[in-house]
């Protein structure tokens, strides 16, 4: 999961997508970048870290232009080296950069094929560089010296042929404009918007339509599945349907936790499908615990205190607000290695003792991937008082690793991993643990849009909606993207470079 957004504008942009990306921080806390274009040149800044700590004032003056692109990484494939920051660049044919969302499965494959088919070298392990290079070589097999959006539809056709896995993507053309395309399943998120000034119509693409409303953008649909959507430097918009066979089955997880509750993603509201999960979690408790002896709702937060006020309501229970978080902690869940994580939650979160203290408390969170967090704060329910100490899971059971750009690549590192229901319970500490059932979870989502008939929900059943993945992919994801192999990648950075275009250091 990363951030990313593209304006183009008619005015200067350089403010609206540091804005935008800070919006989409949440996304991405592992690096940043900027590309603008002015008058046929590319300014770009990118290196490790928050948005407000890569793009200075020094950075900002220098990214000049009324077009740009933007992004906020959250490392999946590839390593945390800020060479492999975004946006990418290559310089043929026209000057393209892309910033990309998502994870290829194919990559391995595609990387060989660029270089001996295509004859382009792959200068890091980040699959976005493959994902522009393909982009970039079937542009260049048009063999024009400018560039049309017939063109570029063509070229997109064979891209979504070749590439297999989850891409949402925000490219920028020099000399044409900005390409936006989601892979043909629509596993990752991407909308656009627009905006009247009085210089014209601007248009501003996303990975969340909450970027859009800080922005004063309105907001205009999600590109689809497969689509490519066009904003030339004339202010008009193309757009066609360029893969042969969509099938719309966006990441379920993106609703469970990694988008904000007041995003619109594939036209269903974030919080409404947090607050119809509450409604479904809370009507199993009903049915499968009769006995329970609940005196409090607690929410660990913050994306599941929608769902957790639900279910307070439904159950009929008072609901307290039990832990206090940090704000100037980063997200434990896409932090790197579980040492790091487990530092961390503590320092995020501090309880309340006065909510726990001789009371049997329901602690609600989102999900549990590798019970890190759910067992440190039980324990930190217990040492504040807590009599009894229940646990519900707004999602099922995260059994399976994730290969669509989640951090979840290790089966072992997953508590639900060959485990039940009760095991994982005595894992964490709980006394009693509910998870929400998977039928539930998409009518909860599915309810805001009929249309969606399908979703990536493969981490809770191991099917995987692209049909490529198989025992030997996960074997080798497990062993390049476990915690151990990330811990051995970073021993090996002994510092961090800034790469730049054009005097933005």
């Amino acid at each position: 999961m990363c951030g990313i957004i593209g304006i183009s504008g008619r005015n200067p942009v350089n403010q609206s997508l540091f804005d935008g990306l800070t919006v989409l921080q949440h996304r991405g806390q592992d690096a940043a970048g900027i590309v603008t274009c002015d008058n046929g040149r590319l300014f770009l800044r990118k290196d490790n870290g928050l948005v407000r700590d890569v793009i200075r004032t020094r950075h900002m003056i220098n990214l000049s232009g009324n077009i740009g692109i933007g992004h906020v990484r959250y490392p999946t494939a590839g390593s945390s080296a800020s060479a492999e920051a975004q946006p990418f660049y290559v310089n043929s044919p026209f000057g393209i950069a892309l910033a990309h969302n998502g994870n290829l499965t194919n990559s391995v494959a595609l990387k060989d094929e660029l270089f001996r088919s295509d004859l382009r070298h792959i200068n890091t392990n980040s699959d976005s560089e493959i994902l522009l290079n393909v982009f970039a070589h079937e542009l260049q097999q048009r063999s024009k010296l400018s560039v049309d959006a017939e063109d570029i539809f063509s070229a997109m056709a064979i891209v979504h042929q070749r590439v297999r896995g989850a891409y949402a993507a925000v490219a920028l053309v020099v000399g044409f404009g900005l390409v936006a395309f989601r892979d043909p399943n629509g596993i990752r998120p991407l909308v656009f918007g627009q905006k009247e000034t009085e210089n014209g119509i601007e248009y501003m693409v996303a990975s969340e339509s909450v970027a859009l409303d800080v922005l004063d953008f309105q907001r205009v649909r999600d590109i689809a599945p497969g689509e490519v959507v066009l904003f030339d430097l004339d202010g008009r918009i193309h757009s066609q349907q360029c893969a042969a066979h969509p099938s719309p089955s966006p990441c379920i997880f993106e609703f469970v936790y990694l988008a904000r509750p007041d995003s619109i993603i594939d036209q269903v509201s974030v919080h409404k499908a947090r607050l119809r999960m509450g409604e479904h979690l809370a009507a199993k408790i009903l049915r499968v615990w009769p006995g329970r002896d609940i005196d409090v709702v607690i929410p660990i937060p913050d994306t599941s205190r929608t769902a957790a006020l639900q279910m307070a309501s439904i159950l009929g229970l008072k609901y307290r607000e039990g832990f206090i978080k940090n704000r100037y902690i980063a997200r434990t869940f896409i932090m790197p290695g579980q040492k790091t994580r487990k530092k961390s939650v503590r320092q995020k979160l501090n309880p309340i003792d006065l909510e726990f203290r001789g009371k049997n408390v329901l602690i609600v969170d989102d999900s549990i991937v590798r019970g890190t967090t759910s067992e440190q704060i039980i324990r930190m329910a217990r040492k504040a008082g807590a009599r009894r100490v229940y646990f519900a899971s707004a999602a099922p059971p995260v059994r399976y690793p994730n290969v669509y750009g989640i951090d979840m690549p290790a089966a072992c590192e997953l508590i639900a991993h060959e485990r039940s229901e009760e095991e994982i319970a005595q894992t964490i500490g709980a006394d009693y643990l509910i998870f929400q059932d998977l039928p539930d979870l998409e009518e909860a989502v599915q309810r805001g849009n009929p249309g969606l008939q399908r979703f990536d929900s493969s981490c809770f059943t191991g099917e995987y909606v692209t049909g490529d993945i198989n025992t030997e992919y996960l074997e080798h994801l497990a062993r390049d993207r476990s915690d151990t192999a990330k811990t051995q990648r970073i021993s090996h950075i002994d510092s961090t470079t800034t790469i730049d275009l054009h005097n933005t250091a």
